[in-house]
């Protein structure tokens, strides 16, 4: 998961990119870059850290141009300690493209061999980035030999990477001297929106993550672009668009609008905030029928992202909805920080509970998901600590018992506490009195309520379902080996797995080829 946004504009656009960077923060905290191009020239700063951190002064006035693109990064594969992986990525040839990617490419190791082998092509890190980058640039040096660039060129170069690139990826990118290119992989897992500005000086693009990046920087939402699409907005601001998969089929990531997205973003025709009221209204008819009314004296949220679905679940059992857990905004969304041992000494860091809301109650907390289990049951000891006399754990969302390929920092199913175990298992783990899931049909239907085009979804890491039919039994066990691998776990404790994760995702390659 991350976020990514291009811009072509009449001034300068680096503000532009820095405000829409600033409303995607949720989507990444690890590092920040921003790439403008003025004329022919490219300029890039990137670095680890939050983006009001990484970028100041004198590093936004080294990014002149009208056009740019930028990035905020949460690692799933590479390393998050260096900053030669944070985004965009640059190649200077063919014309010079720069380039940054929201997913997770799921053939990496074979990529790369082609890349090498067949290609020509150098890899300098481990991110499936720089293996994206390097397949789009050969794509298009092929179709594409003299020294015009016409739009039909890039969009047979996108079809390129759609024929060899297997996984998610939503993407933005810099051609210099032509204009800012995007495209969404044929399932559209990861998400990417279309917004414009009508000035009096002519039209401006966006392209972002989500459409709060769009709205919130004053541009009016137009669409999202469609699975397997690409958009090309040349320097004179003309938009042109084709699809360019031979068979696209809309299967958004489902946990966008369970946890991941802000609620204020509208994702393929689906307010997230919408969707999350849905899921309340679906669980609350589970737990009228799996507990006594009697049982429960207050609702209470984990702030923020299950606020919408406990104000439902309160106000359909007829239960006081009340706030008990506050939260420090100035620690990240501890879901996505990287090492076990960091994300649970932030738990209480990040939230507080007020024993007046909790003495003597029975408490019927709702959390968007459970995951590792590790922040449920440090929420469930605050509450007991805080005096509620019993601890009820709702979750908006099915139990998470897969490992997720496509960009989400959940890859073995060691860590998932719901993985191989009953409710009653998972409630006795994390301290609870009681334990209700969500049903993964439930989920589904609160979104398809609401747009009911919507017929597919990536709910892999609930259902075990992988939509781009390249993930099996051993291509998981392979990843669980190289994320324990002991030569791999200090740069697991930061990100995915560096190095050796790539050697091991090798093996399985020349495994699955020989099969």
């Amino acid at each position: 998961m991350c976020g990514i946004v291009g811009v072509v504009s009449k001034s300068p656009v680096n503000q532009l990119i820095y405000d829409s960077l600033l409303l995607l923060q949720h989507r990444g905290q690890d590092a920040a870059g921003i790439a403008t191009v003025d004329g022919r020239n490219f300029h890039m700063y990137k670095a680890n850290g939050m983006v009001r951190d990484v970028f100041r002064t004198r590093n936004m006035r080294s990014l002149p141009g009208t056009t740019g693109i930028g990035q905020v990064r949460y690692p799933t594969a590479g390393s998050a300690s260096s900053e030669e992986e944070a985004q965009p990525f640059y190649v200077n040839a063919p014309y010079g493209i720069i380039l940054a990617h929201n997913g997770n490419v799921t053939n990496t190791a074979q990529l790369k061999d082609e890349l090498y082998r067949i290609d020509r092509r150098h890899i300098n890190t481990s991110s499936d980035t720089e293996v994206l980058l390097n397949v789009f640039a050969h794509e298009l040096q092929s179709a594409s030999p003299g020294y015009t660039l016409e739009p039909d060129a890039l969009f047979s170069a996108v079809s390129g990477v759609h024929r060899r690139v297997k996984g998610s990826y939503a993407i933005v990118a810099l051609v210099a001297g032509f204009g800012l290119l995007a495209f969404r992989d044929p399932f559209g897992i990861r998400p990417l929106c279309i917004g414009r500005n009508d000035g009096p000086n002519g039209t401006e693009w966006i392209m972002a993550s989500e459409s709060v990046a769009i709205e919130g920087i004053g541009f009016e939402f137009v669409r999202d672009v469609a699975p397997g699409e690409a958009v090309f907005i040349d320097l004179a601001g003309e938009f042109h668009s084709q699809q360019c998969a031979l068979a696209p089929s809309l299967n958004p990531c489902i946990f966008e609008y369970v946890y991941l997205a802000r609620p204020d973003s509208c994702l393929d025709g689906v307010p997230v905030y919408n969707a999350r009221l849905k899921m309340g209204d679906y669980l609350a008819s589970k737990i009228q029928r799996e507990m006594s009314r009697g049982d429960i004296d207050v609702v209470m949220p984990i702030p923020d992202s299950s606020r919408p679905a406990a104000m439902q679940v309160a106000n359909r059992l007829g239960v006081e909805y009340r706030e008990g857990f506050f939260k420090n905004r100035y620690v990240g969304r501890t879901f996505i920080m990287p090492g076990q041992a960091v994300r649970k000494k932030s738990v209480r860091q990040k939230l507080n509970a007020m024993g007046i809301e909790f003495k003597g109650k029975n408490v019927l907390i709702v959390d968007d998901s459970i995951v590792r289990g590790t922040t449920s049951h440090e929420i469930v000891q605050m509450a007991r600590d805080a005096g509620a006399n019993k601890v009820i754990f709702a979750s908006a969302a099915p139990p998470v018992k897969f490992p997720n390929v496509y960009g989400i920092d959940m890859p073995t199913r060691g860590e998932l506490v719901a993985h191989g175990r009953t409710d009653e298992e998972v409630a006795r783990l994390i301290g609870a009195d009681g334990l209700v899931y969500q049903d993964v049909e439930d989920m589904k239907r609160a979104v398809r309520d609401i747009n009911p085009a919507l017929r597919g979804f990536d709910a892999s890491c609930f259902d075990g379902c992988y939509i781009t039919g390249d993930i099996n039994s051993e291509y998981l066990d392979v990843l669980e080996r190289a994320r324990l691998a002991p030569n791999a776990q200090q740069d697991r404790e930061a990100a995915d797995g560096g190095n050796d994760f790539e050697r091991v995702r090798s093996q399985l390659h020349l495994q699955l080829a020989g099969d």
